[in-house]
Formats: structure tokens, C-alpha cells, sequence
């Protein structure tokens, strides 16, 4: 079949922020497709349907594109949501964990953006939405590698978006600050860990448990993201929250020392 009304593919819909942003495009007018590993386990509404996607798959990611162009005839904004993260120092994590870490978070973010980019391109329209963080733009110890798979998203949305922008397609990035959702179950620890970082590991808990009263709700972000995917003249980057906003100021105009100094100071490291 094909419909008049716009179609958005969010992967990582079944909680959190992609839930929120699933919802907020149906009320914005979109027919939406959310992705979960575990679809058959959730309850669309009207103008929302699941289906199953691992973004480490590439079969997976090829047969939920060809679900969303062979029901609907068209796909119009993909909303890349799925995403990992890391807790704890880098010499800690082994190095399977971090490939898990980059497959999901940047090569997934590649295999959506390749089986989306075609029929965008045959369309000649289309909106890719990339969540990054704010870590994106900044360091985060303990958090090393969730911090480059952000970096890495950053400048890969950034270098696609010009290659694909005569085509009417654009690449755009939502960026959040701490935000309130069930993301610590979606995360990998460290199986050894070493007694040189225990000092570090409990300050950054303490930290992080601060840091956590002013994190945004799930619903702050997803306005964003609509805003991101419908926006008539779209910005490269979309901070989310008080805290994105506040932090992309200052790494654009806070001199690099003193930006340095700061991250020590918050992280409660010696200077």
C-alpha cells in the first residue's frame, strides 16, 4: 500500500525516549514504525505498529526497511534511538565490550542510515535523526567508550549530511543531557575490576547520583526530536535540556584549559 501521510522509523521505541518520541510523531501526524528486539511483546495504537530490529543485524536492519517501504510506499524520517552504554574505566572494559559498544552505537547508526539512504535519495526528501549525547561534543571519565561511539556519531552525521543534502535528504543531531530513563539496564560494566580506579569508580557514582536530580524526563527530549524531524530549515545539532544547552555553549566559547579544568572539577579529580 501507499499513503499520503508521512512515515517515521524510531528504532529503540519500546521505553524511554524512543517510546516518547514514538508517541509525540503519531500526534504530530505521522503514521510510526518503533523497533524493540522484542516487538511481539509490545502494544501499538492507532498511527503506531512494531516490529522486530536488531541494529547489529544486518539482515535484521535490511528486512524492518523493507517492512516499512512495502506497508507504507515510503519512509520519510528515520529516528536512530537504539543505543548502549559504558560505566566504569576504560583499561576495565575489554575490548569485546567495546566493539559491542561501537557495533550498536555507530555501526548500527550506519546500517540504518545505508538501508534508509536509497529510498530517501529515490524520494527526494528525507529527515535522519541521530540521538548523540552531549557527551558527544565533551569527555566523560568511566565512560570512555559510550563517549567515542558519540564522537564518532557526531562526525559521521555531520560528513553524510552534506554528501546527501542536494538530494533533499538531511542528517541531523539531538543531543541530551542527563536524562530520567530506564537507560542503566542497557549498559556494560566491567567484568574484573581493578583496584587502581576504586577511588575514581565511587567518586563517579556520587556524581552521577548528583547529577540525576536535574536530569530531564524523557518527554523534554522527545520534543526536541519532533522539532529535529520537522523543522522547515534544520539545524546540524538540537541540545536537549538545560544541561545540553548549558554545556554546548560553553565547549563552543570557554577556553580549552578551563574547559579541562572544569571536567576535572565536576568529576572531583585532583588538578
Amino acid at each position: 500500500m501507499t499513503t499520503q501521510q508521512q512515515v517515521a522509523l524510531v528504532t529503540g521505541a519500546s521505553s524511554g525516549i524512543g517510546k516518547e518520541v514514538a508517541h509525540r510523531l503519531v500526534e504530530a501526524g505521522f503514521q510510526v514504525v518503533g523497533t524493540s528486539r522484542h516487538a511481539s511483546g509490545l502494544t501499538g495504537r492507532d498511527g503506531l505498529t512494531y516490529v522486530d530490529l536488531d541494529v547489529s543485524n544486518d539482515a535484521s536492519v535490511i528486512a524492518a526497511v523493507e517492512h516499512v517501504i512495502g506497508r507504507y510506499g515510503r519512509l520519510d524520517v528515520l529516528v536512530n534511538n537504539a543505543g548502549i552504554g559504558s560505566l566504569g574505566a576504560a583499561e576495565e572494559l575489554s575490548v569485546a565490550q567495546d566493539r559491542n559498544v561501537i557495533d550498536v552505537n555507530v555501526v548500527g547508526v550506519m546500517r540504518m542510515m545505508k538501508a534508509v539512504l536509497p529510498h530517501m535519495r529515490a524520494q527526494g526528501r528525507g529527515r535522519i535523526v541521530n540521538i548523540s549525547s552531549i557527551v558527544g561534543l565533551v569527555p566523560q571519565p568511566h565512560m570512555a567508550v559510550y563517549v567515542a561511539s558519540k564522537h564518532a556519531l557526531e562526525g559521521y552525521s555531520e560528513s553524510v549530511d552534506h554528501e546527501v543534502r542536494e538530494y533533499g535528504v538531511r542528517v541531523v543531531l539531538v543531543e541530551p543531557g542527563p536524562t530520567s530513563t530506564a537507560f542503566g539496564t542497557a549498559v556494560v560494566r566491567p567484568e574484573v575490576l581493578i583496584p587502581a580506579y576504586a577511588h575514581q569508580r565511587e567518586t563517579f557514582a556520587e556524581v552521577i547520583a548528583d547529577s540525576s536530580g536535574g536530569a530531564d524526563d524523557a518527554a523534554t527530549v522527545a520534543k526536541v526530536v519532533v522539532n529535529a524531524a520537522t523543522d522547515a530549515k534544520p539545524r546540524l545539532r538540537y541540545p536537549a535540556g538545560g544541561t545540553a544547552t548549558r554545556v554546548s555553549a560553553l565547549r563552543r566559547f570557554v577556553p580549552a584549559r578551563v574547559f579541562d579544568k572544569q571536567i576535572r572539577k565536576i568529576n572531583r579529580f585532583a588538578h
